[in-house]
Order: C-alpha cells, then sequence, then structure tokens
C-alpha cells in the first residue's frame, strides 16, 4: 500500500497528485477496479460524464469502506452539456451517478470555442462551487487564452487545468503558464496511451532503477509536480503504477527524456473543435 503526496490548491484544499483514471474503463469492472484500488493505497479518481461510469465508480468507493471525505473525486461536464442552465442539470445527474452529495473537483472537460457556451458554463460551476456542491472547480484542455477570459469575465481561476501531457507533448509552457496563474496542471493519456511502453530509452532506464517504463513516465510526471492518471484495466497494472515512491531519476534520465519531445499528440487540440 502506498500514500500519494498532495498537491496544495489555490483556493486552501489539496490534491492526490497519483489518481485512477476510468476513461474507457467499461463498467462492469469499473467498480471493484475502483475498490481493489483504494485498497491498494489510491485516494483520488477521475471520471467524467461522458465515461459512462460515474455509477460504478461511486459504487466502488462504497464498497472500499472509505469515508466519503478520504477520496478526492473528480468528474466532467460534457460538451452537449455546456450551457449555464445546462451545467447545472448535468451536475445533478453526475451526483445522482455517483451517490453523492457533492464531488472534490467539476472540471469542464473541453473549451469547444467553436459552440461558445464554455463562459456560461463557468458560471454554472462558480455556482456550483459558492453553493458548496463542486469543493473545487476546474477545466480540461483549457488553452490560456482559454482561461484569460474566464478569469476575465468572472474574476474566478480554475484550480486545475487537466490536459494531454507525456514526455512527447511535454507542453512546458502551458505548465509553466498554469503554475505562474496558480493553476495545478493534470495529464490525461501520461504514457501516450501506451505508446511509450515499448521506448528503449525508457526501458534503459528502467533497468538501472528495477522499474518499468511506465514507472520511469510516471515518476517523471510527479518530479514535474503533475497530478496524474495512468489508466488500466488490471489490478496487477494499478499496483504496479503505484509503485514509483522508492526511486527518483537523476539529470541524466531527465535529459535523456526530454530527447522524446516530439510534440506530437494522441488526442486533438482543443482550439479546432
Amino acid at each position: 500500500m502506498f500514500t500519494a503526496p498532495r498537491l496544495p490548491l489555490a483556493d486552501g484544499r489539496s490534491i492526490p497528485q497519483l489518481g485512477v483514471g476510468t476513461y474507457k474503463v467499461p463498467a462492469d469492472v469499473t467498480a471493484d477496479l475502483v475498490a481493489g484500488a483504494l485498497a491498494d493505497g489510491y485516494r483520488h479518481v477521475d471520471t467524467a460524464a461522458l465515461y459512462g461510469n460515474e455509477r460504478e465508480v461511486g459504487e466502488g468507493i462504497r464498497a472500499s469502506g472509505l469515508d466519503r471525505d478520504d477520496v478526492f473525486v473528480t468528474t466532467k461536464v460534457w460538451n452537449e452539456d455546456q450551457g449555464y442552465d445546462e451545467t447545472l442539470r448535468a451536475f445533478d445527474a453526475s451526483l445522482s451517478h455517483l451517490g453523492m452529495d457533492e464531488v472534490d473537483l467539476y472540471l469542464i472537460h473541453w473549451p469547444i470555442p467553436s459552440q461558445d457556451r464554455y463562459l456560461q458554463t463557468w458560471r454554472a460551476l462558480i455556482r456550483l462551487n459558492e453553493d458548496g456542491r463542486a469543493r473545487s472547480i476546474g477545466v480540461s484542455n483549457f488553452l490560456p487564452h482559454h482561461i484569460d477570459r474566464l478569469v476575465a469575465e468572472t474574476g474566478v481561476t480554475p484550480v486545475v487545468n487537466q490536459v494531454e501531457l507525456h514526455p512527447r507533448f511535454p507542453q512546458r509552457h502551458l505548465q509553466q503558464w498554469d503554475t505562474a496563474h496558480g493553476i495545478v496542471t493534470e495529464a490525461w493519456a501520461p504514457l501516450a496511451r501506451g505508446g511509450l511502453l515499448d521506448e528503449p530509452v525508457l526501458r534503459r532506464i528502467g533497468a538501472r532503477y528495477g522499474k518499468t517504463p511506465a514507472q520511469v513516465v510516471i515518476r517523471w510526471h510527479l518530479d514535474r509536480g503533475i497530478v496524474l492518471f495512468p489508466k488500466s484495466t488490471s489490478p496487477a497494472r494499478l499496483r504496479e503504477n503505484g509503485d514509483v515512491f522508492d526511486f527518483s531519476l537523476d539529470a541524466s534520465d531527465d535529459e535523456a527524456i526530454a530527447r522524446l519531445e516530439t510534440g506530437e499528440r494522441t488526442g486533438r487540440d482543443p482550439d479546432l473543435d
């Protein structure tokens, strides 16, 4: 069993740095997977309305026997539900599915500039935060100019920005911008959807420490102060992903990993929607 570090949020709360991702985790295995991960030491579960498994995430948390306040739960409003009233209704649906009275973090899943509803969606998140039902609020897949608009119009800065981020697409400038504005950066696809697992340089680094390429990449994220969710449907792999707190990468490792950067995304560009 491991204990992940927690990072401070600008709203005075804190967030576990290593979490369980549930994107494309089938609903029929989600509850058992979440309960097992919590038994192994995970204390952060990331889901979304899009994923179709919020109900099972809630079941897994309850099955773990942990107090609700011991588990940090994130969910997100999907694109078709953006807008002020629409977001409030979507949030109520997510709470109902989760079987909870509040979530720890609620995110706008994508800005979708073509539909131009993310500002009104953000106003809804602010209300949910003021009502205490979304303890913290943030965004996902937002670029600096999207966030600048939110802050200019509302005066409220997201505490988190969850984006695609991995050694091939490290988003250094975005993370630096987030940090300068008091925003914690989270990584989805932290292993490049598995595309990094056969990288020879990661295998060589891992061999030095008795670790797998995935563990090396997870350690790389942790060392950069990034919150991440390395997804797996395998309980054994989730346990392995948590076994990363007994080693550190050195400067030569960081230099070698930096050479993996290609600028290649596995997902889409937020500005092209």
